[in-house]
């Protein structure tokens, strides 16, 4: 059974630094894509980053483009996602996904989100709060 734990979440100021981390388990990592979603209350859930495991390519929604950045380590089975320059709008609970299927590069990252939560694995959630 394959198992992602996430970690890194909390709390920051507006203009901050958070890294997450989505370790995988139960599986090799090859072929993977992987990567987060976010859900606030009130508001839909919103696809973030995606890369594939095996070729680095990575895909970003336009709200986070320039911001965060999504990286893998395949020897350690874990995802990242370094997120910088925070706004009190990314204050949400943070899902990693991940899923054996291909990621190609400018793939719509509200498809890959509805194919990764429907066929893929996902995190327990890690919160993440900005304050301005």
């Amino acid at each position: 059974e394959v198992q992602l734990v996430e970690s890194g979440g909390g709390s920051v100021q507006a203009g901050g630094s958070l890294r997450l981390s989505c370790e995988v388990s139960g599986s090799t990592f090859d072929f993977y894509t992987i990567g987060w979603f976010r859900e606030a209350p009130g508001q839909q859930r919103e696809g973030l980053s995606y890369i594939s495991s095996s070729e680095g390519t990575a895909i970003y929604a336009d709200s986070v483009k320039g911001r965060f950045t999504i990286s893998n380590d395949n020897a350690k089975n874990t995802a990242y996602l370094q997120m910088n320059r925070l706004k009190p709008e990314d204050t949400a609970l943070y899902y990693c996904v991940a899923g054996r299927m291909k990621l190609g590069l400018g793939q719509d990252i509200d498809v890959v989100t509805t194919l990764l939560t429907g066929l893929g694995s996902r995190g327990q959630g890690t919160q993440v709060t900005v304050s301005s």
